[in-house]
Parts: C-alpha cells; structure tokens; sequence
C-alpha cells in the first residue's frame, strides 16, 4: 500500500466494505492518519495493518469489545503477552462452550428426524409436534447440565 490511501482504497486493501471502515471509526477502533482539504480520509500502513488485526480477530471470534481490549493491550507499555493469552485462553473457553452446545442441539435435531415419518401429513409431524411442546426444551436442557 502506498503512503497514504483514502477510505476506499483502504478497504478495497482489506477486504472489507466502506461502511465497515466507517463503522470501526464511528467506534474509535480506527481512524484516519489525517484528512485532505477537501475533507477525504487519509490512510497508512499502521492503519491498514490494525484493520487486518480486526478482522483477523473477528474471524476467531472475538467479539468489537474484545478487539478493543486485545488494540488496548496492544499500545500498552505496561501489558505483556500473558495478558494476551489470558484473553485467548477465555475465548477459547467460550469457543469450547459453544460447541458443546451446538453437539447437544444437533444430537436433538438427530432424534427428532428419527421421529419422523416422511408419508405422514404435517398435522401427524412428530417434529411439530415436538416444537409446540412447552417445557420439552427446557426440561431436556435440564437434563444435559446435571449430568
């Protein structure tokens, strides 16, 4: 990238849409090096390089709030990478949760397909049926915990 880009060259750079630009600006994740006369956004290197950091970091889940905390510690003198694992380490965590979750929800789906019988009218659908349940839901994730 040369010296300085404007907001869609920037993009363009990146991968991303204008408005995403805008957006991370609007949340002070980023911001322009300077502004011509006429008022257009100016961008460098350093720019470019903490809007690839973002988007990186949203590909591994970490939510705006985390990235802003990870762009924290990044500019921090005082931070060290530990820091920075302990927050990696806690998304994982998160990351391992949801899984689980998903593999329960999926393990449900599966035995209610078994329930079903293709010829049936929808007025017969063990699946419908099941979803109009109060409490199914809830009892079975009642189940899942306590084991």
């Amino acid at each position: 990238m040369a010296a300085e880009h404007t907001i869609g060259r920037l993009a363009k750079a990146v991968g991303v849409n204008v408005q995403t630009v805008r957006y991370y600006e609007r949340l002070n994740l980023l911001g322009p090096r300077a502004r011509k006369p006429s008022g257009y956004r100016l961008y460098g290197p350093d720019e470019e390089r903490r809007l690839r950091f973002i988007k990186n970091a949203q590909a591994l889940g970490f939510t705006l709030h985390e990235i802003e905390e990870l762009l924290a510690l990044r500019v921090s003198s005082k931070a060290r990478c530990g820091d920075v694992q302990r927050k990696a380490e806690a998304k994982l965590k998160h990351v391992e949760a949801k899984v689980r979750d998903l593999r329960s929800l999926a393990m449900a789906l599966r035995r209610l397909i078994r329930t079903c019988r293709t010829g049936q009218p929808t007025d017969h659908c063990p699946i419908l049926q099941a979803l109009e349940q109060k409490g199914r839901r809830e009892n079975n994730d009642n189940r899942n915990t306590t084991r």
